[in-house]
């Protein structure tokens, strides 16, 4: 666990190139926003959460996957994780930030991927 980061992971590294590849610009992490987004573009309002699937409890194949050994910490954890991203979007939105979650299998159709990085590049506040 202690190998495991909290930021600059592979999933968000690559995200972050590809947006700035189609001309988006952003901030990582600004404390001052509920949840710390991963990316942040403040010119948008808009706020980006980049979920592993495993630690956040997507239902894809990898995220629905329980660790037999521990069962019940496990368990705990991706509930408290799932609660806790729930509590920041709602908060980010209660202050008028769009939010977009993008799961780490989602990473893997890249076509998919660049059109919502163009959807999103494309709406302003």
């Amino acid at each position: 666990m202690r190998r495991v980061k909290s930021r600059d992971t592979g999933p968000e590294l690559t995200l972050r190139r590809l947006i700035w590849s189609m001309g988006g610009r952003y901030r990582l992490h600004r404390a001052d926003l509920p949840g710390k987004p991963d990316i942040v573009m403040p010119g948008r309002r808009m706020a980006v959460f980049v979920h592993g699937c495993f630690w956040h409890g997507h239902n894809c194949a990898r995220g629905s996957r329980v660790p037999q050994g521990n069962r019940d910490y496990w368990v705990g954890k991706i509930a408290r994780n799932r609660e806790r991203d729930a509590a920041a979007k709602a908060a980010l939105e209660a202050l008028e930030w769009r939010v977009e979650v993008v799961w780490e299998c989602a990473l893997r159709d890249r076509e998919v991927l660049e059109a919502r990085v163009k959807n999103w590049l494309s709406i302003r506040r």
